[in-house]
């Protein structure tokens, strides 16, 4: 069988190291004559994996001892109540920054939960000669104006990446569940980072959560025990059973990371995926992207092409070609290719060349 390259947006492909590790080890894991799935989780050798863990991820993303790293139920949406309920009692504000689909979901679930007039919602792209652009504000106000502002750096939907810094007066909290170790970050701007597992981490069900300790001192509003962050510090993330394989899977793809030399390797390859495949877009006169280069995501290529009649013609062939899941959202339509870090660079070379096939071959 040839190799298949996967496109998904999440769940997305994870590292063929990985897979092939976790396929030798499904029935006996470490030495123990039962799959990882069937061993406690309060058992030494299960907790001996997660405080490995943790330490492989803090040493990948530099993270700062003041910070608690945890690993919570309920992917990235999940996340949108609980900061929420961790962070606005006692009638807090939020300013929640949108940018594409997911930080405006998240808008929304927190305007839900605390109500509108808790949280004030910026829309911050617009339009720069047709093209979707981020334009970020120049931030003022008190330091009790806000108990945190929150944003999405890359919108998986739209194609969208922001890629500076955040400069406010409040706590920066990121939905990272798509970037997240795809580049180098400094933590230490964040107040909270939280990522679902299912691009850049494992499969879907677990979230890691990166938490400065001071914040856990704000007052919550009403909070179910799981999404508490301070319960789930306090019990090292197990609080209750965690979704142990898709820890055990993260724990696998941490590893997989710093074999081939960290963030800092992984982000070269990953610019050098984007600037392959956004360069046949440009250069095609037969596909076209929507963002500004400023802002063009380097995980969630998203692209049209020219006849849009030919959509079903260019995801048939590619499919036929070993390219899958290269439908664009729901929402807005056309192609989007999802390049997380697992993706090879084999992969856009074989999607640049059938591109520039099929614009050969239907071209106008």
């Amino acid at each position: 069988m040839s190799a298949v390259f996967n496109f998904c947006a999440g769940p997305a492909m994870l590292p063929a190291p990985v897979m092939k590790k976790a396929q030798e080890e499904l029935l006996d894991w470490n030495g123990q004559g039962v799959s990882v799935m069937e061993v406690s989780h309060r058992g030494a050798p299960f907790i001996e994996m997660a405080k490995s863990s943790e330490a492989c991820l803090r040493e990948l993303m530099n993270i700062p001892d003041n910070y608690h790293v945890l690993f919570m139920h309920g992917g990235g949406r999940g996340q949108f109540s609980a900061v929420v309920n961790n962070f606005l009692g006692n009638n807090g504000r939020a300013l929640y920054l949108v940018s594409g689909q997911w930080s405006k979901a998240a808008a929304e679930e927190a305007q839900k939960l605390a109500g509108e007039a808790q949280i004030d919602v910026l829309n911050i792209v617009k339009k720069d000669n047709g093209l979707n652009a981020v334009e970020l504000p120049v931030f003022s106000g008190s330091a009790e104006q806000y108990r945190y502002l929150h944003y999405c750096p890359n919108e998986t939907v739209d194609g969208i990446e922001i890629f500076d810094d955040i400069d406010c007066p409040w706590p920066v909290i990121a939905d990272m569940s798509s970037n997240i170790m795809s580049r180098e970050i400094d933590v230490s701007r964040f107040g909270l980072i939280y990522a679902g597992a299912q691009k850049n981490i494992g499969p879907s069900g677990l979230a890691i959560v990166i938490v400065r300790k001071d914040l856990l001192s704000l007052p919550q509003l009403t909070q179910s025990s799981i999404m508490d962050y301070r319960l789930t510090a306090e019990n090292d993330s197990m609080y209750n059973t965690p979704p142990t394989f898709a820890w055990y899977l993260a724990a696998q793809v941490f590893d997989w990371l710093k074999s081939i030399g960290g963030v800092k390797a992984i982000a070269a390859i990953n610019a050098e995926k984007a600037r392959r495949l956004y360069a046949c877009i440009d250069d095609s006169g037969f596909y076209k992207n929507g963002v500004v280069k400023a802002n063009r995501s380097q995980m969630n290529v998203t692209f049209q092409l020219a006849d849009e009649s030919l959509d079903k013609a260019f995801l048939q062939e590619a499919e036929a070609a070993g390219l899958v899941a290269l439908k664009g959202h729901r929402i807005v339509g056309g192609m989007r290719a999802s390049i997380y870090n697992a993706m090879p660079l084999e992969g856009i070379d074989a999607l640049v060349s059938f591109m520039n096939s099929f614009a050969a071959k239907h071209g106008r």
